[in-house]
């Protein structure tokens, strides 16, 4: 599955961002679906959801950065 995925350049993620995942999360999305979705690798999305705690918070997380 990870083979076909573009390659992104780095991405910074954005409030915005970590508002989305809060969402994506609350949904019941899985970590892969969620990079997918905000485009970043999956390793990204395993430490985004660590700084945001459980369940991941955008505002936890903003500040945790």
């Amino acid at each position: 599955m990870a083979a076909n995925r573009p390659r992104k350049p780095y991405k910074r993620l954005r409030f915005e961002d970590r508002k989305k995942i809060e969402a994506l999360s609350a949904q019941g999305k899985t970590v892969d679906e969620m990079a997918l979705i905000i485009g970043v690798h999956s390793a990204t999305m395993y430490r985004e959801l660590e700084k945001g705690g459980d369940p991941y918070s955008a505002e936890v997380a903003q500040r945790n950065t």
